[in-house]
């Protein structure tokens, strides 16, 4: 959730009417987003037309920063590539990368189900202390609870990082225009069909890894190339591309047209959505992030983008135009095309 501090309005109007709080509530698509706009949003913060993003932005005796907040269920707790741990530290980063600024510090918070083995704790803690490091973000403080046996699956872990704004960068979907280019920074849906495969509940062999990593040194690259060039930033985690990208274009009023050929995917994740019958652009992704940049600094920051380790992969994969106006129209190398919405119901529940 982005913007200044917001207040409650006493007569703020609640437009959640679901019964009940549902799997697809924590998913990140639509569901998620009725349940934050139609009740959280009008409760906390009052009406308000800020688009809400992955960090707040805050003055504070003079100086700005930016604050977000995160918590991690994921299941199993290790995966090919990574664990609960190093996940929790890296999605924090994330989300105050792609909000244009650089992460400083951080506070954890452990729930911890009785009868956790001390040494799958300690994993974590070390796997926590070695992504920080690696993401250059202290950790000053945090908490622990511990909750009966079978309340809490293991462990829990909720993060607040804090952040400083780089210069020169607003990042602002209402900023966007017509003609603006789209940027990956590589292939997706690793992270949704690992944890997947880690799970045993796909029946496919597949030589796959999370890509779960700090995107931090490729956001700056973006930003040194680009400048005030670059509108928008977001790390397609729950609901993967399809959802951030559908959220740009609602709040921008602009349509997002993709060219599928330019997607980078994985074979491995293509094969498994085509058994499960999904699209890889509602897989969620840990180590990827999508950028708006103005047309005529597009190129020269994929070229900086992708000389970082990590960013050869990126890609142009889309455009910003006029029409269809706020939906994501995927096109085709042989000329056909699909309208992409967000992600609908959970079908890949607890991945991060």
């Amino acid at each position: 959730m982005s913007g200044e501090p917001r207040t409650a309005s006493a007569a703020a109007k609640v437009r959640f009417r679901e019964a009940q709080i549902e799997m697809a509530h924590g998913a990140g698509g639509k569901a998620s987003r009725r349940l934050v706009e139609g009740l959280f949003a009008p409760l906390l913060f009052g009406a308000s037309p800020e688009p809400l993003g992955d960090a707040a932005s805050l003055r504070i005796g003079g100086a700005r920063m930016a604050i977000t907040t995160d918590s991690f269920v994921v299941k199993p707790l290790v995966f090919p590539g990574g664990s609960i741990g190093e996940l929790a530290i890296n999605g924090t980063v994330n989300d105050l990368a792609v909000s244009g600024a650089r992460p400083e510090a951080m506070v954890v918070t452990f729930i911890l189900e009785a009868g956790l083995r001390t040494d799958v704790l300690q994993a974590e803690i070390r796997a926590m202390g070695n992504a920080a490091r690696a993401a250059g973000v202290r950790i000053v403080g945090g908490d622990t609870k511990v909750v009966e046996h079978g309340k809490a699956d293991s462990m829990y872990i909720t993060t607040t990082g804090l952040g400083a704004p780089l210069p020169e960068v607003e990042i602002d979907p209402r900023s966007v225009r017509p003609g603006d280019k789209v940027l990956l920074s590589g292939p997706i849906g690793d992270h949704g069909i690992t944890i997947l495969l880690a799970r045993g509940e796909l029946d496919m062999e597949g030589d796959l890894r999370s890509d779960t990593r700090s995107v931090f040194p490729l956001v700056n690259a973006v930003v040194q190339a680009a400048g005030t060039g670059v509108r928008w930033m977001r790390d397609p985690t729950r609901g993967g591309v399809a959802t951030s990208l559908n959220e740009l274009a609602r709040d921008c009023g602009l349509g997002v047209v993709l060219f599928e050929d330019n997607i980078p995917v994985h074979d491995a994740v293509r094969g498994a959505c085509e058994l499960l019958g999904l699209d890889p652009l509602h897989i969620a992704n840990e180590g990827q992030f999508l950028a708006v940049v103005a047309p005529e600094l597009a190129e020269a920051a994929l070229e900086t983008l992708q000389k970082v380790p990590g960013g050869d992969e990126a890609r142009i994969i889309g455009e910003i135009r006029e029409q269809p106006a706020c939906s994501v129209l995927v096109t085709t190398l042989y000329g056909g095309s699909r309208i992409v919405d967000m992600l609908v119901g959970d079908p890949l529940p607890r991945i991060c």
